[in-house]
């Protein structure tokens, strides 16, 4: 999502650096295109009337300044920033808890969005976190809606409260109150109250809503919203406020190739938060929705924050501490450090979704290479380690050629896949080694090898000037 809106961004900012000085004729030839980027990309109008407006009013107020600072578009570009940080809603925004447990987030939305789903991947998120949740199958409405979120809580380790069979059998309303009262029974500290929704808004669907909202008083109340919808998201949820009433918004399908409109407007016209956003079908694939960073990805800036954040949550405390010390100590990074690194990197998730949050990732040869990329790489690669002696792992200059053959063989892969692995390898060694001289460019984390085939991040340049030296033989033998 937002590839399109993405690329187009950096295409306007790409002609306006070749300006140098600035004129209003410019700023407004800008703002044109970052309009027509923003309505392509299913934006609201009143959304892109806002953008446009304070663009216009902000770089007006300070053009002259602009002008005076080394690189005027740079300038621009931090103004449109901090509009879109404003227009996703400023901040990150946390779940309230209750002073007196049980916590109550009461999931409402249309029926499609991924509530139930979504209600899993909230469960595993809070339980990670220490929390001890349940779910609560309300929504007795949809075939096999009860079922399906009995399976997702048994896939994340959370109870499921579903006294009911749903499809059209129970109450929904009395499920709703007996949940909360069974888990404070139970000494449960957070209640999830997942309920029916429809295909459009109707009568029916408020009343319900509205009559499980009175009967378990939540903390939160989230709508779950499908980003890939566009326009409607904006007025079902316009809809939803005004019959229901929210306190933040849950989006969900961020992964869709959809022009992602909603996710821009949504905060700006219901003047709500969006506190979650799903990028995925695995239930990891879920965390708080920071602005800023949505910010920074759609103007092509990557994500590393959350890139590192993911990184750390991969590796355990035993293998970082030991990597870090091996890095420090300056022992060589071995083909058994490369091994963790795989299976830290397969925890991540996607490949092609990570390297995506890298600066730069959606232009150009990077793009090109990340849509080429094959994501049972990571697999082959690890099939070849695996092949291999503890010693060849140690030592990879002990790998000759029937060594080579036999390692190619024991893993169901070619020769050349060998040789390529321990070419890449070798250059993973190298970037160690300048980064730990201090004279490699790219600051990885320690071990952070890439697996043959995967998009390669351009090399840093080492430059090492020749000293000249002293004709003073002492001082020479000093220097030496």
């Amino acid at each position: 999502m937002f590839e399109s809106l993405s690329a187009k961004f950096q295409g306007a900012f790409a002609s306006l650096r070749s300006k140098g000085r600035l004129k209003s004729g410019d700023i407004a030839e800008i703002s044109n295109e970052i309009r027509s980027a923003l309505l392509d990309s299913d934006v609201a109008l009143s959304v892109v009337d806002f953008f446009i407006g304070e663009l216009k009013a902000r770089t007006d107020l300070v053009l002259e300044d602009l002008n005076k600072s080394t690189n005027p578009a740079n300038a621009v570009f931090e103004i449109v920033n901090s509009l879109l940080i404003e227009i996703l809603g400023g901040s990150a925004r946390r779940i309230r808890l209750a002073k007196n447990p049980p916590t109550v987030i009461l999931l409402t939305g249309l029926q499609g969005a991924g509530k139930t789903s979504l209600a899993g991947k909230l469960a595993k998120y809070l339980k990670d976190q220490g929390n001890t949740p349940l779910l609560v199958a309300s929504d007795l409405q949809r075939p096999n809606a009860v079922t399906q979120l009995q399976v997702v809580g048994e896939s994340v380790g959370v109870p499921v409260f579903a006294p009911e069979p749903g499809n059209g059998v129970g109450d929904p309303i009395t499920v709703a109150k007996n949940g909360l009262a069974f888990a404070k029974d139970k000494l449960h500290n957070i209640v999830i109250v997942d309920t029916a929704g429809r295909l459009g808004v109707d009568a029916q669907l408020m009343k319900e809503a509205k009559s499980i909202r009175d009967v378990v008083n939540p903390d939160e109340v989230l709508y779950v919203v499908d980003a890939m919808v566009g326009q409607d998201a904006v007025n079902t949820a316009k809809a939803f406020l005004d019959g229901v009433g929210f306190d933040a918004i849950v989006l969900t399908k961020l992964d869709g190739d959809a022009r992602g409109g909603a996710a821009l407007s949504i905060t700006q016209v219901t003047g709500k938060p969006i506190m979650f956003a799903a990028t995925g079908e695995k239930v990891t694939d879920f965390d708080l929705f920071y602005p800023d960073r949505m910010a920074s990805r759609i103007l092509g800036l990557g994500d590393i924050a959350t890139l590192a954040e993911q990184a750390k949550g991969a590796f355990d405390s035993d293998t970082a501490s030991k990597l870090e010390s091996k890095f420090a100590s300056g022992e060589d990074f071995t083909l058994d450090d490369f091994l963790a690194q795989l299976e830290a990197m397969k925890k991540m998730g996607s490949m092609t979704k990570l390297l995506g949050m890298l600066p730069g990732a959606n232009s150009g040869a990077m793009k090109k290479q990340l849509e080429q990329f094959d994501e049972g790489e990571l697999v082959k690669t690890q099939s070849i380690v695996q092949s291999m002696t503890p010693l060849e792992r140690n030592d990879p200059k002990v790998l000759n050629g029937s060594r080579r053959s036999r390692i190619a063989k024991g893993s169901g892969r070619q020769v050349s896949d060998v040789n390529s692995l321990v070419e890449r390898f070798s250059q993973a060694q190298k970037v160690m080694k300048q980064m730990r001289s201090g004279k490699g460019g790219m600051q990885l984390p320690p071990g952070m090898a890439l697996p043959a085939g995967m998009p390669k991040a351009p090399a840093a340049k080492v430059i090492n000037k020749k000293k000249s030296r002293s004709g003073n033989p002492a001082k020479r033998a000093l220097e030496s």
